[in-house]
Formats: C-alpha cells, structure tokens, sequence
C-alpha cells in the first residue's frame, strides 16, 4: 500500500510549521470550519499533476505573514521515499521558482512524483457536478485520466496552447493558410490523443463499475459515455484516418470560428454523460443524495482502476465526504474505503461522523495552525 508515514509543512496556507507522523490507513481530521482541514488535503494533493484540489496559483498558498515560500513533503511508508515540493521565497527581482524534489535531488515537476504516488479526491465542489456545465465535468474526466495516466496533463496544456495560437490566427491574419494548415495540423494531433486518452479511461472505469456492480449498494452504479464530435470520430476511426477527418473539419469551420472567435469542433467542446443505471435517468435529474452517492461511487471505482493499472494503490483524499450521509451510507462508505487497501484522508467538523471507523484508523484533532490526536 502506497501510504504517507509522515507530512511536514512549512510556511503553507495557515501552517506556520508541521511535522505530521501518520500511522492510520484511514485517516480522519476532525475540527471547526477554518480550522485548517483542507488545508492538509491540499498539501497533500501537490504530489499530483495539476493544480492541486482547490486549482489555487503556488502564490495563494504561501502563509502571510511568512518570507513569501512555503515547503510541503512526505515521508511514504512503503520505500521511504521523501517527496517535496514548494515556492521559493521571492528574489530581489519578486520572482519566485517552484520546487520539485524525490529523495533531495531536483525533479523536474510534481509528474515525476506519480513514480511514487498517484492521488484520487472528492471535494465538495464536485457536489453538483451533474447539473453543472460541461467544462465542470471535462475537468472532473481529466483528473480522473491524469491519476492513471500522468502524460495527460502535458498534451492537454499543449492543445490548449495551440488553440489558442489558432483563434489569435484567425482573428489578425485568417488568409495565412499555411500558418493554419500547420496549427490545425498539430491540433489534430493532440486532440486526437487526448480524446483517446478519455474514452480508454472511460471504457475502463466503465468495466471496473460493472465488475463491481451491487444493486444492494447505496452508492448505485454509474453508466458514463463521451459525447462529442471528436469523440465519435475517435470511436469510429483509426487515429490517424480521425486526425485527418479532424483536420479536415478544423479546414471547413474557419469562417465559423473566425465569428465565434474559438474553435468549436474538439475535445474541448466534449461532455460526459453520466446515468443513474438502476433508474435509467440521467445523473442530474436523481436527488441531491443520490448524485452524491453516484459521485462517491465513481470516485471508489477511480481508486480501483488507478490501483489496477498503475500497481500503485493511490492515496485518497476526500473533503467533507460524510457530513450529508445518512448512518446507513457513512457505515457503507467506511466498509467500502477499508476494502480498497488505500491509504484515505477524510474530513469533517464533528468527531462523531468517524465514530464508525475501524480499529486501524487514526484520528487527528486540527486546530488552528496545529494537529494532534484526537482526544
């Protein structure tokens, strides 16, 4: 098991210092709202490509008053390994570099750490992921496809890039075929294999949920699909016969996303769909309750999918997870966390939502800028 034995922080968020031992597979942070909670959430999901939990700028996270940097590492269990990463405090000049290190020497980003860690989290404001945009959802995909395949993150932020080099084209110079020829070219390309990236996850979250499908559970098994024109194109073609039609199509909607003023057509207009398989509905139309019990069952099924195909069973971080469960769904969600043989984080502002935690468990009292086991 993949586990944390010890976090230290320096300078970060409301964290003057912290030198954390772990011993608890689950493990349980209990205080008042602002106590710091999530803080240690977010320190932990650093090690992951990304933004981290919250998508929050480096900056954001350095303690004021402080010297401008912060440092977070861990200490894993199983090797030993030292994992750190953090902010330089600024130079004369206010410029400040980020920091990535495995066992003191440099890495070159917090992607080199999935060698070591994979991380899996559900936040609250994932609550309404179902009634929310696309985009919401895009993103949700792409953590759940970076958290088995780390490359993912390069290519999205490459495609991005080169959108964005194709609307600026087609605003200040649309007649420079060749300038487009080569960018669309090259967004073919990316967006191609980012889309294939997502429908292979999809597919194989898809059969983690149906192999582990309980129509007793009280979190119901979800159906996801892709929709897209993109998509379909990736589901139907060979990639290279999908790049051109791709191309071809980026050629033909010039004049529309000349007006538009983006690209309409790729991965980044792409959806997923999500059904409440028992009730046949879609996910945004069942209750409060039972989105949220879908959105814990995917995530438990992400864990699974990410422990079978990188033999590294991934550190969970969920924030807040059981303060809306019913008695019977928190029972389940604890028996459920234990089964996956995953170190997990949880919080919440009353000790009493842990109670049902199994012996092995830890519980840590968080108060301001301290943690300490709980009374």
């Amino acid at each position: 098991m993949t586990a944390v034995a010890r976090l230290t922080l320096q300078n970060f968020r409301s964290y003057p210092a912290l030198d954390l031992a772990i011993e608890g597979r689950l493990v349980a942070l209990c205080g008042e709202n602002g106590a710091g909670k999530t803080n240690l959430l977010e320190a932990l999901s650093l090690f992951a490509p990304g933004r981290g939990l919250r998508r929050a700028d480096l900056a954001d996270m350095v303690r004021v008053p402080g010297d401008g940097g912060f440092a977070v590492s861990v200490g894993l269990a199983d090797d030993g390994a030292r994992l750190g990463i953090g902010l330089e405090p600024p130079d004369a000049e206010g410029r400040r570099a980020r920091l990535a290190r495995i066992d003191g020497a440099p890495a070159g980003s917090a992607t080199a750490f999935s060698e070591y860690l994979r991380l899996v989290w559900l936040t609250p404001d994932l609550d309404g992921l179902f009634r929310g945009s696309a985009g919401e959802r895009r993103r949700f995909l792409d953590r759940l496809v970076l958290a088995v395949d780390p490359s993912h993150g390069t290519r999205s932020n490459a495609l991005e890039k080169a959108l964005r080099s194709r609307n600026r084209i087609l605003e200040e110079s649309p007649f420079e075929r060749r300038w487009l020829d080569s960018v669309e070219r090259e967004i073919a390309e990316l967006g191609v294999a980012v889309a294939a990236a997502r429908a292979e996850t999809v597919a194989r979250l898809s059969t983690i949920i149906e192999q582990n499908r309980d129509e007793s559970s009280p979190f119901p098994h979800a159906q996801i699909r892709l929709e897209g024109e993109i998509d379909a194109l990736v589901a139907s073609l060979p990639a290279l016969d999908a790049e051109d039609r791709y191309r071809e199509l980026l050629a033909q909607m010039r004049p529309r996303d000349k007006a538009a003023g983006r690209t309409l057509a790729g991965p980044q207009a792409s959806d997923l769909l999500v059904r409440h398989a028992l009730k046949d509905i879609p996910a945004g139309q069942g209750s409060t309750g039972e989105q949220k019990a879908l959105l814990i069952g995917l995530v438990l099924a992400h864990a699974r999918l990410v422990a079978s195909m990188s033999d590294l069973p991934p550190l969970v971080l969920l924030d807040e997870i059981a303060a809306h469960l019913d008695p019977r769904r928190r029972a389940a969600l604890y028996a459920g966390l234990g089964e996956l043989g995953c170190q997990v984080w949880m919080t919440g502002a009353d000790p009493a939502l842990f109670g049902d935690l199994p012996p092995q468990s830890q519980r840590l009292l968080v108060t301001p800028g301290n943690v300490a086991a709980l009374p």
